[in-house]
């Protein structure tokens, strides 16, 4: 049986799951790799990459995935350059996503880039346009600071340490009104801030100085997002309007928010994610975690049979039942499907049942798991009941399969 692969922490020598957001019971590792990565999500979702920005880790989007893992697959990693000793720049690291993405046999995703991760996005915009369906490019600008800045920047934490730059940071990060509503999550960030090495985020700083795409930007033709913040010192609306002014389709968002918009409304960032990436209605919304949950071919068969007759029917499940119930993120969607399989044992509908079987493995559930279902419903459901289930359910490893 085919393993899936989902959340994942990988490190060099060690592999962590996650064991609260996962959707999967079964990890591997595909390749060791020098990038640390995360990777959350159902098999059968296409693939967001989130990239953070100077002096952060991947728990800078810690509150925006639960909302988006209904949709994607999330993908995050630690943006650090491979070789200390030698120059680093935008396109060294773009590569690295690139690398990442050949290593998991990621063909294209989504991407959503903050600040440094946005001149990243950029960069792989011009360079790799057809590896990305949508890019999002957050609080970044096509030429961020100047030389002196940079320089003066990297001689302070050189001397210094990051100790002598961090509450200058929190204060560009976040607005006056997050900083004394949420303490906690402030020194999280300023904790998870003073953690950067030194040296790799000097490299960084050395990277960000040298970008400049204003005479690139018309070559990004990939569809853009542009967001930033009404009080984002750092990379202002002006410079979000200039990105949008310059890449042939892009558009812009505004937040009521400073440098790190994610962190401070990480709902309305990801509801404005889930509008550009999927779409504003609820119907979109619902078709693309439809197709996601019971496959491309599943879903063209019905709307095939679609009629005057069954044309509201099917209107009403796609917005109600996939874009309303099935995208709520508190419960995954591998939890939904072995409770959705545990209610239509109970209710006796095979036809919907075989369905969700096939939904369920799409969504990482594993031949175990749909075992340990079946056997849990015959205590509560009856034998008789439980038996029809085992038998509807090794017709779908037959089909899938060819033999059980």
């Amino acid at each position: 049986m085919v393993k899936y692969l989902v959340a994942l922490l990988v490190t060099k020598n060690k592999l962590i799951g996650d064991s609260e957001n996962s959707s999967f019971v079964e990890l591997e590792i595909v390749k060791k790799m020098n990038t640390n990565y995360q990777l959350q999500g159902t098999p059968n979702s296409p693939v967001l990459i989130f990239s953070n920005s100077l002096g952060s880790e991947m728990m800078m989007w810690d509150e925006v995935v639960p909302y988006l893992l209904p949709y994607f697959q999330v993908l995050r990693y630690t943006t650090s350059p491979q070789d200390l000793d030698k120059p680093c720049s935008i396109g060294d690291l773009g590569e690295q996503v690139i690398q990442l993405m050949d290593e998991l046999g990621i063909e294209s995703a989504y991407y959503c880039g903050l600040s440094m991760g946005g001149l990243i996005g950029q960069w792989l915009g011009i360079h790799h346009q057809q590896r990305f369906h949508k890019i999002v490019l957050s609080n970044t600008g096509a030429k961020i600071g100047n030389d002196e800045r940079w320089n003066g920047r990297i001689e302070t934490i050189t001397k210094n340490g990051m100790q002598a730059i961090v509450d200058d940071t929190m204060e560009r990060w976040f607005t006056e009104a997050f900083r004394e509503a949420n303490p906690t999550r402030v020194a999280e960030t300023k904790a998870m801030f003073l953690r950067s090495d030194i040296k790799s985020y000097s490299k960084c700083c050395e990277a960000i100085r040298d970008a400049d795409f204003r005479e690139q930007l018309h070559q990004l033709s990939v569809e853009t997002l542009v967001i930033t913040g009404d009080e984002d010192p750092v990379t202002n609306v002006e410079q979000a309007q200039f990105l949008v002014n310059h890449i042939p389709n892009a558009q812009l968002k505004v937040l009521h928010a400073r440098h790190l918009a994610s962190t401070e409304l990480p709902k309305e960032y990801a509801e404005v994610l889930i509008d550009f990436l999927v779409g504003t209605s609820t119907y979109e919304q619902g078709m693309h975690v439809r197709r996601s949950v019971l496959g491309n071919e599943h879903v063209d068969r019905a709307n095939a049979k679609i009629n005057d007759f069954n044309a509201d029917f099917q209107d009403f499940i796609t917005r109600y039942a996939w874009g309303e119930i099935w995208t709520r993120p508190d419960l995954s969607k591998h939890n939904r499907s072995l409770i959705t399989m545990a209610m239509l044992i109970a209710l006796n509908r095979k036809a919907e049942f075989k369905m969700h079987v096939k939904a369920a493995l799409n969504n990482g559930v594993t031949v175990t798991e749909i075992k340990e279902v079946i056997m849990h419903a015959a205590l509560y459901c009856g034998l008789p009941a439980a038996n029809e289930a085992f038998h509807t359910a090794e017709e779908v490893f037959k089909e899938i399969n060819g033999t059980f």
